[in-house]
């Protein structure tokens, strides 16, 4: 584990902007534990919004006249004004030492474990990988906001998403070196055309979105419903109000007829209200990137052969030495990092089970990476947006 990951948060961010006022050319001293003082040059100032001399703090009550640096504030805005592209990316090669593992069939067996299929393991070899670690800043908009990172692993070798061993490798990177020789473009894979890129990385965006939001849709879905349930009990009151004074007039009394015309309208605010409500509530998502981490290294490559039915692929998966475990492959469907277990029968896809479902129309299991548009056999739609009440989500790499 890197020594600042068991940090507080306060204590991580107070060290990175210190780290980046310092780089920047500012004098940065520490006068308490969540409390710094700066002395900026015109730069830094002209990006932050900051005085000659200014304190900041990082607690949850700064000191009077200190100003309050937080993730869920504009101060991200700030610092990437004043980094602009500087450390956007960045190439690392490790050269940890290679040793196969030593059973090579159990650590498969492990990470590969289908329900409609079978895979045989063909051979494990010596190789070089590219992996690209993204990170992207989403901001969710509705009656509130939320904001915050989603990183991204990626192989460009074997198109694997491996979250869980790049996070295994990250402690290694602090004695990396910087001037390791780079393997030849023959043993490397080779970098993906932009719209390959951009279509995986908008696919593996989309479950890991839903996993963070979650939370914050699931409080802003009870909000809406406590408040779309007081606006309904606020005018049944006085449409049955208004009702009740209409029942005991006359047919032919002119306050009958404005009673109706009351009511009328009544039911006419109910749903104006409604429709403030609902745009009250709806829900933006943006996306964008930040950062791209390369990493250049040795793995074990296992070339593994999968079967269904009559029908049969290879595949392959690296293992990694540093982390000391295979890549889990991604659903061809979602990209997502719930583990598949299933194989279609058309191109033997590996799926979780959303991407081997019924169609809800006709009830015929169908793959979603063979037929991403809509039902074959009833040509009902196949995909679902990311969220109801999203107007926009977006992601550039």
């Amino acid at each position: 584990m890197p020594p600042d990951a068991a940090l507080p948060e306060n204590d991580r961010l107070r060290m990175f902007v210190g780290a980046v006022l310092t780089q920047a050319g500012a004098l940065v001293e520490t006068v308490a534990p969540d409390l710094i003082e700066v002395l900026a040059p015109a730069p830094v100032r002209d990006a932050l919004a900051l005085p000659e001399l200014a304190q900041l703090g990082f607690g949850a009550a700064p000191p009077p006249g200190a100003l309050r640096v937080g993730i869920e504030s504009d101060w991200l805005d700030r610092f990437a004004r004043l980094l602009d592209q500087r450390g956007r990316t960045l190439r690392l090669v490790l050269c940890p030492e290679l040793r196969l593992p030593a059973e090579p069939e159990r650590v498969l067996g492990h990470e590969l474990a289908l329900d409609n299929a079978t895979h045989r393991l063909l051979g494990v070899a010596p190789a070089w990988t590219r992996y690209l670690l993204f990170v992207f800043r989403y901001a969710a908009v509705s009656e509130e906001k939320r904001e915050g990172l989603i990183s991204l692993g990626l192989n460009l070798a074997t198109g694997a998403l491996p979250d869980a061993i790049l996070a295994g490798v990250m402690p290694w990177l602090d004695g990396a070196e910087d001037d390791a020789p780079m393997p030849s473009a023959e043993v490397l894979p080779a970098a993906w055309e932009a719209s390959r890129m951009q279509d995986s990385l908008a696919r593996a965006i989309t479950p890991r979105l839903e996993v963070a939001l979650a939370p914050f849709l699931k409080t802003l879905r009870r909000r809406l419903e406590r408040d779309q349930e007081r606006l309904h009990d606020y005018h049944n009151d006085l449409h049955r109000e208004a009702l009740r004074r209409e029942a005991q007039l006359a047919p032919d009394d002119p306050a009958r007829h404005r009673e109706g015309l009351r009511r009328m309208a009544i039911a006419e605010e109910y749903r104006a209200k409604r429709d403030d409500l609902a745009r009250q509530y709806a829900l933006r998502v943006s996306v964008s990137w930040v950062q791209t981490l390369e990493l250049v290294m040795p793995v074990a490559r296992f070339t593994v052969q999968l079967r269904r039915r009559k029908a049969e692929r290879e595949l392959i998966l690296d293992w990694n030495p540093l982390a000391r475990r295979l890549e889990t492959p991604p659903c061809a469907a979602s990209l997502s990092a719930e583990r598949p277990r299933l194989v279609c029968d058309e191109a033997l896809h590996l799926l979780t089970q959303a991407g081997l479902a019924p169609c809800p129309a006709c009830g015929k299991p169908f793959c979603r990476a063979c037929h991403p548009a809509h039902c074959p056999k009833c040509h009902h739609p196949a995909a679902t947006p990311l969220f109801a009440e999203a107007s926009s989500v977006s992601a550039r790499p």
